[in-house]
């Protein structure tokens, strides 16, 4: 039965189908299924899917996607459920970039793609853990070049090492972060448009997780950012989408010298403005020092822990620390965790806790 079906879904055209529509359809500047830079290790293409959906698949259904919902944002652990996860800005930031998109007329499976991959591999503790691992590994630690190497080393596709993706989603995630001129860029306007949308995403969301919080009220926002982008979640996010599409437009219809995914000067300003401002009132304001300290002492207890004890580690991160060196293989290691289990293996590690068996406790009880 299997056999039939595999036998007749070799016969469908589907796959090209969609890449000569991609081809016939999307803008002239957008990347093509048909056209991909390729893959490190070449397959054989499906009937169905073209390059870019089955390397979104593989994204989604891989481990540390799905660790991503125990992972923080900004806030550690906070009280109740409407705070953003690092997997709720994942899907924010995809729904924000397919929508630019669709609006320049470029290639959204492949923008899907990058969106769902960008962050996984962003640490424990959100940045703070990123900070601590910078400090302790050599060479230091980048949440962007680690995501690269989780999707190319980490993780694994038919007992290999990585998910084998498709070149343009590779470099889309390792450009997505930073922020500002001469920052480098992704080399396709698909991975550009990832690019802002995590600026766009992250900068509003955490206002409105901040305001949530008590940590921020809307009249803290110096007014000059307000009057510009809007006084509501969805008006910034509506300003900031519409000004991408409507000035990129402008520079990809003309099609003369390079063209990038990018704002309008003002609006640019307004956002940079506002970023600053959550980085010096939020980010690194009382309370999100004070999640950092504490994080910091974790992972450097872990990472310590770890280094004198690496027989504690997983077989796999054992053979990386053969292959790579120790720090290497510790810090892949403490990068995966989710918060939660961070914490519950430093509480398991250093946290006194009764050792005693069930039984000799009983007998203990007895003698009283």
């Amino acid at each position: 039965m299997y056999k039939d079906f595999i036998e007749k879904r070799t016969t469908l055209k589907i796959r090209e189908t969609i890449e000569e529509r991609e081809i016939n359809i999307l803008s002239p500047l957008a990347s093509k299924a048909k056209f991909s830079w390729g893959r490190a290790n070449p397959e054989a293409q499906e009937a169905i899917r073209t390059c870019f959906m089955i390397d979104r698949d593989r994204i989604v259904h891989s481990k540390s996607f799905r660790r991503l919902k125990d992972k923080t944002q900004v806030f550690i652990a906070p009280p109740g459920d409407h705070y953003r996860s690092r997997l709720t800005h994942t899907l924010e930031v995809s729904q924000i970039a397919r929508t630019i998109g669709a609006g320049l007329n470029l290639n959204i499976d492949l923008i899907e793609a990058i969106a769902l991959a960008h962050d996984v591999g962003h640490t424990p503790f959100a940045h703070s853990g990123e900070i601590i691992l910078n400090e302790l590994l050599p060479g230091g630690f980048r949440h962007s070049q680690n995501s690269v190497r989780v999707l190319t080393r980490i993780e694994k596709h038919r007992n290999q090492n990585g998910l084998n993706l498709s070149g343009e989603v590779l470099d889309g995630v390792l450009y997505h972060s930073g922020y500002g001129k001469g920052k480098p860029q992704a080399s396709t306007l698909e991975g550009q448009v990832i690019h802002l949308s995590d600026k766009i995403a992250y900068v509003q969301h955490d206002i409105d997780d901040s305001i949530r919080a008590g940590l921020l009220k809307l009249e803290d926002i110096p007014s000059e950012y307000l009057e510009t982008l809007g006084y509501t979640h969805s008006q910034r996010i509506a300003t900031l989408v519409t000004d991408v599409i409507a000035n990129t437009s402008r520079f990809m219809d003309k099609a003369d010298g390079d063209i990038f995914v990018s704002f309008c000067p003002e609006i640019d300003k307004a956002l940079q403005g506002l970023r600053h401002f959550m980085f010096e009132f939020i980010y690194q304001g009382r309370v999100c020092q004070a999640e950092r300290r504490r994080a910091t002492f974790i992972i450097e207890h872990l990472f310590d822990y770890f280094l004198k004890h690496p027989q504690k580690m997983t077989e796999f991160y054992r053979e990386i620390a053969e292959q790579e060196g120790m720090e290497t293989a510790v810090a892949d290691y403490i990068s995966g965790m989710s918060d939660a289990f961070c914490i519950a293996l430093f509480e398991d590690i250093y946290i006194p806790q009764s050792l005693v068996p069930n039984a000799l406790k009983s007998k203990v009880g007895d003698e009283y």
